[in-house]
């Protein structure tokens, strides 16, 4: 036998022997051992680290801030100065006349039998500070003002077709600086903007226009 030969017997052999001393072969089955408390990744400083008072916070300033934050921001300017943080939501708008469940304060009648003639009496809530109702009704009834402003193109466009054509708006229509060619109704309601938004602007030019012009001697 050569050794080439011999080589390969000696291999093919060793295989058989690791396949027959293999524990799946034999029957073994491997199992993962849980994980341990003292196996477990260790903790950092920081998070293991004792929470410690500390003795340089206002406790008072802190407990503000959070009422602050937790509390929220009431917009209007008459509630929010006659807002007592104490009382609840409810109790706060009884005082000020004002309702928190419309369902309560003007309630749907319903349906009674014959012979029924039981009144419910509606609750009696004490306006304590009726100021801020009367406050409420002076800001309603005030005008809303505008603050709409028009670009300067647009206003020269409106001076410009009220200066050529008057109150024709189809003579405005098909004007040849009708760029954006605008509807005789586009046209108006852009010069009634210029009367609104810029009034006082709108009355000197057409003073203007209606002053007469200096004749050439």
């Amino acid at each position: 036998m050569t050794r080439p030969e011999q080589n390969k017997t000696l291999t093919s052999g060793f295989a058989a022997r690791c396949r027959l001393s293999s524990p799946t072969n034999l029957g073994f089955v491997f199992r993962v051992k849980p994980e341990t408390n003292s196996e477990k990744m260790p903790k950092t400083k920081q998070s293991s680290r004792r929470k410690k008072f500390d003795y340089t916070q206002d406790r008072k300033k802190l407990l503000k801030k959070f009422i602050k934050k937790s509390n929220p921001r009431i917009e209007n300017r008459q509630i929010r100065h006659a807002w007592d943080e104490r009382k609840s939501t409810a109790k706060n708008l009884q005082e000020m006349g004002l309702a928190f469940d419309p369902n309560r304060s003007l309630p749907i009648k319903k349906p009674r039998l014959l012979g029924d003639d039981k009144e419910t009496k509606a609750p009696v809530n004490i306006v304590i500070k009726p100021y801020v109702l009367d406050q409420l009704h002076e800001e309603a009834g005030r005008p809303e003002k505008d603050t709409k402003t028009l670009s300067s193109d647009l206003i020269e466009y409106a001076q410009y077709m009220i200066r050529e054509h008057g109150d024709d708006f189809k003579a405005m229509a098909r004007d040849e600086k009708n760029y954006y060619q605008d509807t005789p109704k586009q046209i108006k309601r852009k010069i009634n903007e210029y009367k609104r938004c810029h009034s006082q602007h709108y009355d000197a030019f057409i003073s203007s226009l209606a002053a007469p012009k200096p004749t050439d001697q």
